[in-house]
Formats: structure tokens, C-alpha cells, sequence
């Protein structure tokens, strides 16, 4: 009897304890190893190397721990009086509820899936910039179920990874990180474009984050990261200018865009070069009246 009391004590209780203790143990131990190693990736030089790796790392540690909680939580289940008879039951009708389950969580393992595509593939990594359903941010956290991207303005944009497998995406970081940008600038028809280009080009140069080349190419012609304006439209009433120039990163782009529009606008102010805007000439209804009863009388 007492033996008996001893073997229900150990299975209800110390098991149960035994089982959590080792999970905790095994999830501590995992974290902090994983830890490690990300943190040793920071020896490696080459960006695009230690992006991957790092993604990788992040998945597999996730992917392990979530393993490690699933077989406790069974394992937790088989010290219930009579689980083990009822599972025997309920794998006689396993079919039938393995169709039901499928159903139920399709949508679960299409992102469990795609999330492993995204961690073997690697068509984006933590820390890399992205455009996906019209927004721009970097990638901050790949899990199992979804990837967390985090926007200019610090918003945490959560998308399922199934969604992001159907989806295209504009990957900014990959290879290259180095952008091309353009700023839209309007000048009167009045105004010697040549010079407006000229102003325009020198501001940009200034710039300390904008790239330009040291030396040209060898036939004289312009690098291909060189500052350049084109005329883009001669509009209703101003002659549009399009500025093209290189930043080294895309979170550069915005701001040096935003600085440099406001350079131009301060020399165009001290040169007299008009930035033109919307004339509208109102005419009131009793004007029109007055006008034609002035014409009838010329006529008489």
C-alpha cells in the first residue's frame, strides 16, 4: 500500500516537477547559448555574412524552444490518471481528427513553413531594410508564426510569414545597401535653368551624406553616383527640375532629401531665382455683367 502511495506520489507530483524543472533548464541553457553565439558574430567583417547568420541563429533558437515546450507539455499530459488508455482511443480515430486539426491550424503551419523558408533562403535578414505592403522598416525579430518589422516612426508592424511569402518585397540591404533618391524642385520660366542646376548640384555636393565621386571616369564623362538635374516637365506655371543623387544607406535618404530642399531654397532666395506656385485670377459674376453692358453700349 504504501508502495503504491509512493508510485502516485511520484508520478503526480514528482514527475510533473522533474518535467518542468529540465524544460526551464533546457529553455535557460538554449537562450543563452544562442546568446553566445550571435554575439560572436560580431567578429565576422563581411555585414552581409553575419545578417544571415544571425537570422539563422535567432530561427533555430526559437524553432528549439518551442520543440522543448511542445514535449513537455505531452510528456505533462501522460502523468493525467488514464491519459495513456484515452490516447490509445484517440489515436484509433486519429484520421479523422488529423483532418479536423488540418483544417483548423492550415493557416499556422502555412507560417510555420514559410517562416523556415525565410531563415533557409534568406531573401531578407534581421537588421535589413524592407518595403512590404506599402510600408518601409527593418526587419527587427523573425519567429516561427510571423516577422516583426519596425517603421521609420517606430511602429512594430507584425506580418504572418505566409503573408510575406505570397508577397513582393523591396529588400533596400541586400548586397548593396548604397540608394539612389530624387527631390523635385520647381523654378519659374523666367529663370536660366542652367544656373538652377548649377545651384542645385553645389548644395547637394555640400552634403555630408550624399555620395560623390573624388574622381571621374577616365573618359571625363560623369561617375554614375555623381549629383545630376534633369528637366522633368514644363508644368502650368513652373519648369520642373528632378535632383538624382546616391546615398551610402537608405535611412539617410529622407533627411538629406528634406536638407537639401532647404539649402536650395536659401540660395535660391539670395540669387532672386523664383520657386513659382499656383496663380488663380477670380472673376466675380458682377463683373462679367458690367463688362457686357459696357460692350452693348461701344456697339450702340
Amino acid at each position: 500500500m504504501i508502495e503504491l502511495l509512493q508510485n502516485y506520489y511520484v508520478q503526480i507530483i514528482a514527475g510533473p516537477i522533474l518535467v518542468v524543472l529540465v524544460t526551464f533548464l533546457l529553455v535557460l541553457f538554449f537562450n543563452s547559448y544562442f546568446k553566445k553565439k550571435i554575439k560572436k558574430l560580431s567578429k565576422i567583417k563581411s555585414l552581409e555574412v553575419r545578417k544571415v547568420k544571425q537570422t539563422r541563429l535567432r530561427f533555430l533558437n526559437v524553432f528549439l524552444i518551442t520543440l522543448i515546450y511542445i514535449f513537455a507539455i505531452i510528456r505533462l499530459l501522460f502523468f493525467i490518471p488514464g491519459f495513456e488508455a484515452f490516447s490509445i482511443s484517440l489515436l484509433a480515430g486519429a484520421g479523422i481528427a488529423a483532418i479536423v486539426i488540418g483544417f483548423a491550424a492550415q493557416k499556422t503551419l502555412a507560417n510555420i513553413v514559410s517562416g523556415i523558408s525565410i531563415a533557409i533562403y534568406s531573401p531578407f535578414r534581421i537588421g535589413d531594410r524592407l518595403k512590404i505592403l506599402e510600408e518601409v522598416g527593418d526587419v527587427e525579430d523573425l519567429t516561427l508564426r510571423h516577422t516583426v518589422i519596425k517603421t521609420w516612426d517606430n511602429r512594430r508592424i507584425i506580418i504572418p510569414n505566409a503573408l510575406i511569402a505570397e508577397k513582393e518585397i523591396v529588400n533596400y540591404s541586400i548586397h548593396d545597401e548604397k540608394l539612389l533618391w530624387s527631390v523635385n524642385i520647381g523654378v519659374s520660366y523666367d529663370t536660366d535653368t542652367d544656373e538652377a542646376k548649377k545651384i542645385i548640384i553645389a548644395e547637394a555636393k555640400k552634403h555630408p551624406d550624399v555620395i560623390v565621386p573624388e574622381i571621374k571616369k577616365e573618359d571625363g564623362s560623369l561617375d554614375d553616383t555623381e549629383p545630376i538635374v534633369r528637366i522633368t516637365e514644363f508644368g502650368d506655371f513652373a519648369v520642373n527640375l528632378r535632383l538624382y543623387f546616391w546615398v551610402s544607406k537608405p535611412g539617410k535618404a529622407w533627411v538629406t532629401g528634406f536638407d537639401i530642399l532647404e539649402n536650395v531654397k536659401k540660395e535660391f532666395d539670395k540669387r532672386g531665382i523664383e520657386i513659382p506656385f499656383p496663380y488663380r485670377t477670380i472673376v466675380y459674376k458682377k463683373d462679367i455683367d458690367e463688362m457686357k453692358k459696357k460692350l452693348n453700349k461701344n456697339r450702340r
